[in-house]
């Protein structure tokens, strides 16, 4: 019977050391709540914040306006490319022209200064990409950005090793790490 008395003893123990227990238990679910939103929470799911607002949503989805227009070398180069000034003015000169986040791109074009889209997309240092090959093959840019037409602000990946080893087993592409994407 001594482990019931072992057992009183910690009850015991408990009931008189309540008001620090209540202390320590108050400040790790706080502690735990903090975290949470800071690290877990859906907030920091959308992505970096960029100079000018720019919505994929609108202009991907309800415009349907094509990657490719404002990605324009995606399909002839190893990168996308960013929209320049003067893609977003070719629209832009003429709908909501008077906006103040249109007349602060009008200043970027009048400085001649590339907007500073903030990157959204990683991959490692030593990883060639290409896109263009993507592209010629007939991927859609949602196999790997997801479905970008749905959302206001890129959420943007950390793209490694795994994600593209699976696609290329999945679809059948090559496998040769010094030819595919270390070259």
């Amino acid at each position: 019977m001594k482990w019931i008395e072992t057992i009183r003893n910690v009850f015991r123990a408990v009931r008189d050391n309540r008001v620090p227990i209540f202390w320590i238990g108050s400040l790790s679910l706080l502690t735990a709540g903090f975290l949470f939103l800071f690290y877990a929470s859906p907030a920091t799911d959308i992505g970096p914040e960029q100079p000018i607002p720019f919505s994929h949503r609108l202009h991907s989805g309800v415009k349907a306006i094509d990657c490719k227009f404002c990605h324009p070398y995606v399909a002839r180069s190893r990168h996308p490319g960013l929209p320049p000034v003067e893609k977003c003015l070719y629209c832009h000169a003429y709908i909501i022209a008077g906006h103040p986040q249109i007349l602060k791109e009008h200043g970027y074009y009048e400085t001649e200064t590339p907007t500073p889209w903030v990157k959204a997309n990683f991959l490692p240092e030593h990883v060639l990409f290409n896109h263009q090959r993507h592209i010629k093959k007939n991927f859609v840019c949602a196999e790997c950005h997801d479905q970008v037409e749905t959302m206001d602000r890129i959420k943007g990946k950390r793209f490694k090793m795994g994600f593209c080893v699976q696609c290329h087993q999945k679809n059948q592409g090559p496998l040769d790490c010094w030819l595919t994407c270390h070259s």
